[in-house]
């Protein structure tokens, strides 16, 4: 009787729901708004690697661009560490080309035996003047009059909220943002090419 009392009591008893049901539902709520956070600082950040390479990619286009490349360089990676951790890396790529049609194209080579390779000794155009084939022709550096070039950024850097795992992302953000410019026509553009062969 007395047990049937009790069980009974402990059954209709309601304090306390409210707490137990917090705790059903708290997990759930931070790692949304953890989640939000980390959005928003993704989306924060990208919008501002994508300012810096804008302005930076202004300054490039300048005929004094050469002296002063490791200035605009430092420029956007002082942008960038304001906004990520101290343990980021920043990784900042040009590629320059002869024309805007030539950005993502590879070296044109002489395919002698159609299998769609560069291989078994074909001549090839070295575009880029480096001594081998590559499947982007572009030139490493900001180039020289007319060259239009290809300035990207890419930042890697572990996520600033720690609720990654139990939503299934990746420890680490990778952000890569790029912007395409053309240099001022201050001099004769260089066409000068050779040529090579495939291994």
């Amino acid at each position: 009787m007395i047990r049937n009392h009790f069980i009974r009591h402990l059954r209709d008893d309601q304090s306390g729901a409210t707490l137990t049901e917090f705790g059903l539902v708290a997990p759930i709520l931070i790692m949304m708004i953890m989640g939000i956070f980390d959005l928003a600082h993704t989306q924060y950040t990208t919008a501002l690697v994508n300012g810096a390479l804008q302005k930076a990619g202004r300054d490039l286009t300048l005929e004094t661009a050469g002296s002063r490349e490791s200035t605009i360089d430092g420029y956007v990676i002082s942008q960038i560490n304001n906004v990520v951790p101290s343990t980021a890396t920043i990784r900042l790529e040009k590629l320059s080309h002869f024309d805007f049609e030539d950005i993502g194209e590879e070296e044109d080579y002489d395919d002698e035996n159609l299998n769609g390779v560069c291989d078994n000794n074909e001549v090839f155009v070295d575009t880029n003047r480096n001594g081998q084939w590559d499947a982007d022709r572009g030139e490493e550096g900001i180039g020289g009059a007319r060259d239009a070039v290809v300035y990207t950024a890419i930042v890697t850097y572990p996520r600033v909220f720690p609720m990654y795992g139990l939503a299934g992302l990746p420890q680490e953000v990778e952000l890569r943002a790029t912007t395409v410019l053309r240099n001022q026509p201050y001099d004769q553009q260089d066409l000068t090419v050779e040529s090579g062969n495939c291994f």
